[in-house]
């Protein structure tokens, strides 16, 4: 039996028209589904996961476009070709541009033209289909979009994330720095019907009182002394998107009422200006404080934290789901590897070992860190125990080693300077890394301009001499 082409579904409110292209459709090789209108269309696609959905455009109950609209609230749907009869055609062509719709033919269809546009739309529609179940397998696995975990917690996390996603709501996003709170506000706009929009992101924490109303609502060209020019806000810059705000408990009492207002309203006015700008921004916040001590001390409105608190995702600590590390470090080396320009494979049982028996209090962020030194002291192969700070070696391995015949670490006298001892911790470092200043800026926890710097204030305390 030969498989069918695809699975489409016709949606027309003319019994015999409908009856009509289905048949025409089968023909082609496709399996089809019959709809009377836009509502009978989205029942059908609960129980027939359509690849295309072939929809006229006049219906009654629930026209095509407003198939279409429901569609895309749902995270978009399948590619849909629109039905177009004489006098409608500016209407599909603005439904195909706003709503995306694959295309549009002209009553009465055309074979030819049909079985092309339904070979493509099929062959985009399979494509969706593929990548949602293999966004499912890899969410079975662990994986969910670029946040990373198996432990239990973190499965639930990628259940209420996705819900979040599909319905538009708000949410308030806790967990301890570093535990990736940015990267569930990018789960949301990934997963959900806005990922077309804008992804906006503004920490709350790293802005002066003064600026932070600019930042986020606009401001007019004088509003104030240093307003040269006209600049949008925030909400302006998500609208159609998602935006994040960061370390929302440190936005200033006065700021957080205005937020609430054009949460309400869904509407900002910028500094200065006059007129209101009405704008569409799914809101996600986000906070390593306890939000709700945070409302008892007065930090943060009790109606600004309900209002955002519509779903609350909370993030586990890392070192209450160590059985993550391995998956983590697993998803971690491929960037990192490229970033220093390493051939690392993985990580030794010991090193492994050593990795899960450490508390981790700067989370996934502080994991991250720790990966990206012990790579670049490694260059290729395996992580080795070796390869880790001091404070993961243990009693047993924190001792200086033998590497060709000398010990490798940095051994000062009684009496020696900081000036001194940063000279020759840098100048060993050197050693190690074959004069590569850029792997030796990064062991060293500083910038390579810094690097420079130093030794170039060494050089000229020696005396001048050329760099080696």
């Amino acid at each position: 039996m030969k498989m069918a082409a695809g699975r489409i579904l016709v949606v027309d409110d003319d019994p015999e028209q409908c009856a009509a292209l289905a048949r025409m459709i089968q023909a082609l090789g496709y399996e089809t589904r019959k709809a009377a209108d836009g509502l009978e269309a989205l029942e059908r696609l609960e129980e027939f996961p359509a690849h295309v959905v072939v929809t006229d455009l006049v219906m009654p109950r629930l026209d095509g476009r407003g198939l279409l609209e429901r569609l895309q609230a749902q995270g978009g749907g399948p590619p849909a070709i629109v039905l177009t009869a004489y006098g409608s055609l500016e209407q599909a062509v603005s439904t195909v541009k706003e709503l995306g719709a694959f295309w549009y033919l002209e009553k009465p269809v055309e074979l030819a033209q049909l079985s092309v546009l339904l070979e493509r739309a099929a062959a985009q529609g399979r494509l969706r289909e593929e990548a949602e179940l293999l966004e499912r397998q890899l969410r079975y696995q662990g994986v969910f979009g670029e946040m990373v975990g198996r432990s239990p917690a973190m499965q639930q996390v990628f259940a209420l994330v996705r819900q979040i996603a599909e319905h538009g709501a708000s949410a308030l996003v806790t967990g301890e720095s570093g535990t990736g709170k940015e990267l569930v506000a990018r789960s949301i706009h990934r997963f959900g019907p806005r990922r077309r929009g804008p992804f906006i992101a503004v920490n709350c924490a790293a802005l002066p009182e003064t600026l932070i109303e600019s930042e986020l609502f606009g401001h007019e060209k004088g509003a104030f002394t240093g307003a040269v020019s006209t600049r949008p806000g925030c909400f302006e810059l998500a609208h159609t998107g998602v935006l994040l705000l960061d370390e929302i408990g440190e936005m200033p009492p006065a700021v957080q009422a205005k937020l609430l207002r054009v949460l309400e309203d869904s509407r900002v006015r910028r500094l200065g200006g006059r007129k209101e700008i009405e704008v569409d921004v799914q809101v996600v916040a986000a906070t390593n404080r306890d939000a709700g001590q945070a409302v008892r001390e007065g930090r943060l409105r009790a109606d600004l934290y309900y209002r955002l608190n519509v779903f609350q995702v909370h993030l586990p600590p890392l070192r209450e789901r160590k059985d993550d590390i391995p998956l983590l470090l697993e998803a971690m080396l491929p960037a990192l590897n490229e970033k220093y320009r390493c051939r690392v494979s993985g990580a030794s049982p010991e090193a492994l070992a050593a990795l899960e028996r450490y508390d981790w209090p700067g989370n996934v962020r502080e994991l991250r860190n720790v990966l990206a030194r012990a790579m670049i002291l490694a260059g290729e192969g395996m992580i080795e125990r070796r390869h880790l700070p001091p404070g993961f070696l243990g009693p047993a391995a924190a001792g200086p080693r033998e590497k060709d015949g000398r010990k490798d670490g940095v051994f000062l006298p009684v009496g020696t300077t900081v000036r001194d001892a940063e000279r020759a911790l840098i100048e060993r470092t050197l050693e190690f890394t074959g004069n590569n200043k850029t792997r030796a800026a990064a062991i060293l926890g500083i910038g390579l301009k810094t690097l420079h710097n130093k030794l170039k204030v060494y050089r000229e305390g020696a005396g001048g001499g050329s760099e080696t």
